[in-house]
């Protein structure tokens, strides 16, 4: 089963400190917490200990606890933090060839643990990079991001 300690501690060395990036839509942001989604924190000195309250609180689903990879689990959070949580499932949901509600329900949890931890990391990483092209297609100004995704994405 999955530990939301092990995921936590991932993402936030992902998502590093303070910066206020001006090509960043989220704005401010800290740990990986931004102003344009949490207005009424103080950004600047958010604390490990908030941003890990934040992330239990608004990203970290019951379910996913039931995980058996925590490698998968790490990158379905990880990336819930990165994109949002239901495009994150959603794209799970693709790679695993279920429906594509953004919704991790039973079934999804079945199909993640029926799955081959490895096939279906591979494959997941290969939708999340393509669902960053698309991103930046649809938004040039966000191609500087491409980068350091497809990084995050492959570690």
């Amino acid at each position: 089963m999955s530990l939301f300690e092990l995921s936590i501690a991932k993402t936030l060395i992902h998502e590093g400190g303070y910066v206020n990036n001006v090509n960043d839509p989220g704005g401010e942001t800290n740990r990986g917490i931004s102003k344009r989604d949490h207005p009424l924190e103080d950004i600047k000195n958010m604390t490990v200990e908030r941003a890990t309250e934040i992330y239990r609180e608004g990203y970290w689903k019951d379910l996913w606890s039931q995980i058996e990879s925590q490698l998968v689990c790490d990158k379905l959070f990880d990336c819930g933090v990165l994109f949002g949580v239901h495009t994150s499932v959603r794209i799970l949901q693709l790679t695993l060839n279920t429906t594509q509600d953004g919704l991790f329900g039973l079934n999804t949890l079945a199909a993640v643990n029926q799955a081959e931890e490895i096939s279906l990391l591979k494959g997941y990483k290969t939708n999340l990079v393509t669902h960053t092209f698309n991103i930046a297609t649809a938004n040039p100004k966000l191609r500087i991001f491409l980068k350091g995704w497809a990084t995050r994405i492959n570690s």
